[in-house]
């Protein structure tokens, strides 16, 4: 009986290890269970993560290439410079090396304008002098040898115990077209200015001017009355017609020029012999010579027709001509031609005049230029002669010595 006693709880004791064994054991794979699920979690947050941190990077690596920015990171004490990301390989301008460019290699391609400004104030920042750095510079783009703009931000992120930086971030972008926009409205300032300069120029001659012929006729024109002779009334006159030549020849030169240059005025090409239109015009000058001086007409062959437009051509030999004959005291005017060479033509008018000073022959067509103010005119003459000779395909130069007379060259295509 005991032996049966001490069997069955033998066979009980055992029964109850193996359950407490089997209940240890369902407990861990349990807890196991539970700890994987976490980790698998854990790694499921984590790839997800990893995945979003991957797409940020490309959208900001697609933003900064859109806004043509480069982030880098320089360390100043080895002053290597680490290129991030960099717009230049998008617009193939240069690569970012994987291991870096010492700051020697990159400042030499700093424009030698710039250079030394750029390299002072980023060398200042890596001592520590300053801290933060911004510049604009021009870069050369290798194997060439043009330039393109940048800008550039940095500042010190860590530094050590002494307070030296030990890690610089900077940003760099692309702004040349800024530059452009820039210089583009500069000069649109620089034209208004210039315009506003020409108005108020345009303003004080004409007035002036106008007033000076006009004053001349309506005072002739009020004493014409009162004439004692005939002889007195005829020089009043021819005095009032003078003047009224002299306005009319202003208001001339500044409807052809305003005409010609707003585009109005279209080219209109008739054939006419040239011997008898330069002789024409030559002698409405000869009553306006000063005593003593000569005007002769020199051609080449007796009959030269071409195709041009005749009110254009007449209008600049007519403003030469009478160039030539206000500043001319003594010897003479020549006007003649150069047989036609490769279909143009070229006219000169040659005087003994008082000549051009070195300092203003570049000036000489110039709107309202005049080389000595006391002299009566607009300064439009010879303006209007350049605006008229480019309207139909030629040039106007000029060489001159003072004191000696001058030559003016009119050099046209043969339509």
């Amino acid at each position: 009986m005991n032996l049966l006693l001490s069997t069955l709880l033998r066979l009980l004791y055992s029964d109850i290890v193996i359950w407490a064994v089997a209940l240890i054991l369902l407990l861990l794979l349990i807890s196991l269970l539970i700890r994987q699920r976490k980790q698998s979690k854990l790694l499921s947050y984590e790839l997800e993560q990893l995945d979003k941190m991957s797409k940020n990077n490309v959208e900001s690596e697609f933003v900064l290439r859109a806004m043509k920015l480069s982030t880098w990171h320089l360390n100043p004490k080895t002053m290597m410079m680490q290129v991030d990301s960099d717009f230049k390989d998008s617009i193939g301008i240069a690569m970012s090396s994987p291991e870096g460019s010492n700051l020697k290699d990159v400042e030499k391609y700093l424009h030698p304008d710039d250079r030394t400004r750029v390299t002072k104030a980023l060398r200042g920042l890596c001592e520590g002098n300053v801290a933060e750095y911004h510049e604009e510079y021009r870069m050369m783009i290798p194997a060439t040898n043009m330039f393109f703009w940048e800008e550039s931000y940095a500042t010190v992120v860590d530094r050590d115990v002494e307070g030296k930086p030990t890690s610089i971030v900077g940003t760099t972008m692309h702004i040349g077209e800024r530059k452009e926009m820039e210089t583009a409205l500069i000069d649109a300032l620089n034209k208004a200015e210039e315009s506003d300069k020409l108005k108020s120029a345009f303003i004080a001659n004409m007035s002036h001017e106008i007033r000076t012929p006009l004053n001349g006729i309506v005072g002739f024109a009020s004493v014409l009355s009162v004439a004692s002779s005939d002889e007195e009334r005829q020089s009043l006159v021819d005095l009032i017609q003078e003047n009224t030549h002299k306005l009319l020849n202003i208001i001339d030169n500044i409807v052809n020029l305003s005409k010609i240059e707003s585009g109005q005025d279209k080219l209109n090409l008739t054939e006419f012999e040239i011997n008898t239109t330069i002789a024409d015009l030559a002698d409405g000058f000869r009553g306006m010579l000063k005593p003593g001086v000569e005007l002769k007409t020199v051609f080449p062959v007796v009959q030269q027709q071409i195709n041009s437009d005749h009110a254009r051509f007449c209008e600049i030999i007519r403003n030469l001509l009478s160039n030539a004959v206000k500043f001319t005291k003594k010897g003479s005017i020549a006007i003649g031609y150069d047989k036609p060479k490769d279909n143009r033509m070229q006219i000169w008018v040659k005087d003994t005049g008082i000549g051009i000073a070195d300092e203003h022959l570049e000036h000489i067509f110039d709107r309202f230029f005049k080389e000595n103010a006391f002299e009566p005119g607009t300064g439009l003459g010879l303006s209007v002669c350049r605006t008229m000779a480019s309207s139909l395909g030629g040039t106007i130069k000029v060489s001159s010595k003072q004191g000696e007379g001058s030559t003016f060259v009119f050099d046209f295509p043969l339509y």
